[in-house]
């Protein structure tokens, strides 16, 4: 039951989250141009609907993300858990993504500029600095781990249920407002390989490439990121 909970709020954290992104840059919808306030918003409320989701469909942690549940194993020291989980993750975002493309299907051929096309399924840096664009994705997946860690913690009285899902539906929000710009803030490999895959192997008008060339960072660099807030949490605040 946790993977069919890791699949489906997935697969709604994608469909809200690169739905919002859709609604803004392609042509001709009601929500064109309405910009990243509207973006990092629908985002922070695409996590809390994702995590109630899978909650309710069998997965009590509703990670949704490879590096969240990569610091869960670092944290706990069983690892058995992270390559399913990841499987129905990313496969749960592929889903996500389909389902923006068939809400949207009239609005891809209005809209000509394929770096908007991409960017409705994946991310990419507002400038391409590989040193900047690792620092901004690990720095952000870093602190997502540790707010999550916060939000939790016993010390903070310990949110639990709607209250800690609005906290880290806050955090998220936070991270994209604050840090977002540079990179898209994925911080979330699912959330960028599942899409990602989707945009290239749909006939999708007017996409270019899907960008494989800078997609190793928003996978790798938030498993780093995720398992540096990981150990610091394990071994030093704890």
């Amino acid at each position: 039951m946790e993977l069919v909970g890791e699949f489906f709020g997935t697969a709604v954290l994608i469909l809200l989250g690169d739905g919002v992104v859709a609604g803004v840059l392609l042509e001709k919808t009601k929500s064109k141009d309405a910009g990243w306030i509207t973006i990092t918003t629908a985002w922070a409320l695409a996590v809390c609907f994702g995590v109630l989701v899978a909650k309710a469909l069998g997965s009590p942690g509703a990670h949704l993300n490879p590096a969240v549940t990569l610091s869960v194993c670092i944290q706990s020291g069983e690892y058995s858990i992270f390559l399913p989980y990841a499987v129905a993750q990313v496969s749960g975002a592929s889903l996500g993504a389909f389902l923006v493309y068939l809400h949207y299907l009239p609005h891809w051929k209005e809209t000509k500029d394929p770096g908007k096309i991409l960017a409705v399924f994946s991310t990419e840096p507002a400038i391409k600095h590989t040193l900047s664009n690792v620092i901004s994705e690990g720095f952000g997946t870093f602190l997502l781990i540790l707010g999550i860690h916060a939000i939790f913690s016993p010390l903070n009285g310990g949110a639990s249920g709607i209250a800690g899902t609005g906290f880290v539906a806050l955090l998220v929000w936070a991270i994209g407002l604050s840090m977002g710009g540079t990179t898209g803030y994925a911080i979330n490999p699912a959330r960028d390989l599942g899409p990602r895959i989707i945009h290239s192997l749909l006939p999708i008008p007017n996409k270019g490439d899907s960008g494989w060339k800078y997609a190793w960072l928003p996978v790798v660099i938030p498993l780093v990121g995720g398992g540096l807030a990981a150990v610091v949490i394990r071994w030093v605040i704890v």
